[in-house]
């Protein structure tokens, strides 16, 4: 019942009643190769045919996308009249962007710690740190106050790194009601206890009925600022709470999905950090391409492994949170996580490309999270352990690669 109301009638136009009957398939006897036919006419007729058949699916998703929107609740934003963003960074920047231009009445604050931040939020319109060429809607406003931040709102977007959320919450608890619903917008796994975000929120905020939903996908913060095409997931235990939050994020260039996969998309989105590392050491050690898609599809298969063993969806991590967030991560020298792996296959030192950045690279504290939470479930994880080691200059970029390429051969899986 599911399946027929979300998936468009035009999968297989081929097999439709009426494309059968009046254009059937080729026999064996007749080729199609349309380039070796002597005729032109016949040449002519299946092109013909064929580009009618795409016509006609494509005709069939418009119509069947328009019933879809007009169908489409938009209560959800009418309603909301208050946004908070926990964070300054680059991403809480964009979302906080995007929200605050789909209403214009809506209010949109900013919780930053920086004041110099909040000062050029505030009179310029505009992130100095991170977007400085940028302007946002007049109506996000930055404090530094946590209490003036929070009063009134309807959902909160969390944005602070994975590492520093535990001692944040816990700073501004009070502040909080109980029944404000939680976007957290930040991957990754704490270093000592290894607890998602899904965690981490309710346990800081001392109640275990915290409303929590995990945004993730493939999505870099300029882009959004630059309203290019993006899709993303939303994720929640509560499907109308993962509803509810898709029409307040969707718009005409951000796609959102959902789902119930909480775990699924959380460690997706934490381990693609880590394998963007390795990603980034096969292209600072100058590999090839051959190298890079090989790792990459080893790292895909060690997420799934996990994921699926801690209760995840094979098919969350075969969507935006996990395929599409690797692609992007892995192939894109845009990612933090890439910078740091290509720097360290260069050479340099970890301590000193951390200190040259600005931003977290969550990845550098995910790794040896990840690699306890193989041991607990009994995974091997050999390219996510390089990485690890690597990291704890245990490891030489170059040590490792051998080391791996002389693991067993074994059955693919």
């Amino acid at each position: 019942m599911v399946a027929s109301r979300l998936q468009p009638p035009f999968l297989n136009p081929f097999f439709s009643s009426n494309s059968y009957s009046s254009h059937p398939l080729p026999s064996p006897s007749r080729p199609t190769f349309l380039a070796l036919s002597a005729n032109p006419q016949e040449t002519s007729e299946p092109a013909k045919d064929r580009q009618k058949v795409v016509r006609i699916a494509w005709e069939k998703l418009v119509r069947w996308s328009r019933s879809w929107r007009s169908k489409a609740k938009t209560d959800v934003l009418e309603r909301t009249n208050k946004v908070v963003v926990l964070g300054g960074g680059s991403f809480g920047t964009a979302m906080a962007a995007h929200v605050a231009a789909r209403k214009a009445q809506l209010e949109v604050n900013m919780l930053v710690r920086n004041s110099q931040v909040c000062q050029s939020i505030n009179e310029n319109h505009c992130n100095c740190k991170y977007f400085p060429e940028h302007k946002l809607p007049e109506n996000v406003i930055a404090t530094t106050d946590a209490r003036a931040a929070l009063l009134g709102a309807d959902y909160c977007l969390h944005a602070v790194p994975v590492q520093f959320s535990s001692s944040f919450l816990e700073g501004i608890a009070d502040s909080v009601d109980p029944t404000l619903p939680f976007i957290s917008l930040s991957k990754g796994l704490e270093l000592n206890t290894f607890r998602m975000m899904s965690q981490i929120i309710p346990q800081a905020l001392g109640n275990p009925r915290q409303p929590f939903i995990a945004l993730s996908g493939p999505s870099f913060a300029l882009e959004l600022m630059n309203k290019l095409p993006t899709a993303m997931v939303v994720a929640s235990k509560d499907k109308k709470l993962a509803n509810a939050t898709q029409q307040l994020l969707a718009s005409s260039h951000l796609r959102i999905s959902t789902s119930s996969d909480v775990t699924g998309v959380e460690i997706a989105g934490a381990l693609k950090n880590v394998l963007a590392i390795a990603a980034g050491i096969v292209e600072g050690m100058n590999l090839g391409n051959n190298s890079m898609a090989a790792l990459v599809a080893q790292g895909c298969s060690e997420i799934r492994w996990l994921a699926t063993k801690m209760g995840a969806k094979s098919t969350t991590i075969m969507g935006l949170s996990g395929t599409g967030d690797i692609m992007l991560t892995c192939f894109v020298n845009l990612s933090r996580n890439k910078t740091v792996g290509i720097r360290l296959g260069s050479g340099e030192k970890l301590d000193d490309i951390l200190g040259s950045m600005n931003q977290v690279a969550e990845g550098v504290s995910t790794a040896g999270a990840v690699i306890a939470l193989a041991q607990k479930y009994n995974v091997k994880m050999p390219v996510l352990t390089a990485v690890a080691r690597i990291i704890d200059n245990e490891l030489t970029p170059k040590k490792a690669v051998l080391e791996l390429m002389n693991l067993p051969q074994v059955e693919e899986v």
